[in-house]
């Protein structure tokens, strides 16, 4: 685990994670709210509730970049949450200078949840509702994480890197 700084998480501070589609954000923000006793706000699922449909039918009806405004919108209302929150941020969040920007500006305490892209090929396979990966999944991660690593390293203020672990120990390293 590579930290940028030693400031843990403040009691009034939200917690984001970042990372690559299959990472485990979702799974590990639920374990670590579990075990801060915070809410979980997971971005695809705030996209999928406003918008009444899912990511998969927002990318094929309205395209990418529909989708990416809903998801700076949904990041922003997740930031702005008086209650200190676990936030699980869509993988492709860091794509906006815009939300690079909010959460540079929130205080929030932002962990990068760092994955090989073979780790992430074998975890992803038979997830349907990642339209990004329909074409050449292999392909397209180590695309994904070739042109997004230097925006997860500007956002992140620790880095927690997962191959080869369980997510009860990603949770442990992210609680660190």
């Amino acid at each position: 685990m590579l930290f940028r700084s030693v400031r843990m998480i403040a009691p009034d501070q939200h917690l984001v994670l970042v990372g690559l589609m299959g990472s485990g954000k979702s799974t590990v923000a639920r374990l670590v709210a579990d075990r801060l006793h915070r809410p979980v706000l997971d971005s695809d699922e705030m996209v999928e509730r406003r918008t009444g449909r899912t990511v998969r039918d927002i990318f094929s009806s309205d395209g990418e970049a529909a989708f990416r405004t809903i998801e700076t919108e949904v990041l922003r209302e997740a930031l702005d949450s008086a209650t200190p929150c676990i936030i699980a941020a869509a993988g492709g969040v860091v794509l906006s200078e815009a939300n690079r920007q909010l959460l540079r500006d929130s205080g929030a305490r932002v962990v990068w949840l760092c994955a090989d892209p073979t780790t992430l090929v074998e975890r992803v396979k038979g997830g349907g509702h990642r339209p990004l990966l329909d074409a050449d999944p292999e392909g397209t991660l180590r695309h994904m994480f070739a042109t997004r690593e230097h925006l997860y390293r500007e956002v992140a203020d620790a880095i927690v890197l997962v191959d080869g672990r369980t997510p009860a120990e990603v949770t442990e390293a992210v609680l660190r």
